[in-house]
């Protein structure tokens, strides 16, 4: 079975998280973390930047590494580091994706995500200010 390795973005601003709703794919209409797949020729961080620069053109700072999570879905095995950023420059766009709303910890529960992302929602229950 294949194997994908991606990274994705918890991005914070003002005490909220930036969740976007995927466009496309099996998963659309679900609620994510923004990233992607890493390139054979960059760091996690790097890739970070990348896909998010490519999904909401706009330019993150990885700010602290957040977790690794690893989910089997039916047709393949995800292992996701995550991390937490800031965004260093411009305003996310949606490009890939057909809806993204800062949510509080409050709201983390009122969305249907995607379900790797379910153990970020726990490590932010943690971790995340009122």
């Amino acid at each position: 079975m294949k194997t994908l390795n991606v990274v994705a973005a918890i991005i914070k601003k003002d005490n909220k998280i930036l969740a976007t709703k995927r466009g496309y794919g099996e998963f659309i209409d679900m609620w994510e973390f923004p990233g992607g797949k890493i390139e054979s020729d960059e760091t996690k961080e790097e890739a970070l930047v990348r896909e998010i620069k490519e999904e909401l053109d706009c330019t993150i700072k990885p700010t602290k590494f957040a977790l690794d999570l690893e989910y089997q879905y039916p047709t393949f095995y995800l292992k996701m580091s995550c991390y937490e950023a800031i965004i260093d420059e411009g305003t996310p766009k949606l490009l890939e994706h057909n809806d993204a709303k800062w949510i509080s910890r409050q709201e983390l529960d009122g969305l249907n995500w995607i379900p790797a992302d379910v153990q970020i929602i726990d490590y932010l229950k943690e971790n995340m200010d009122d």
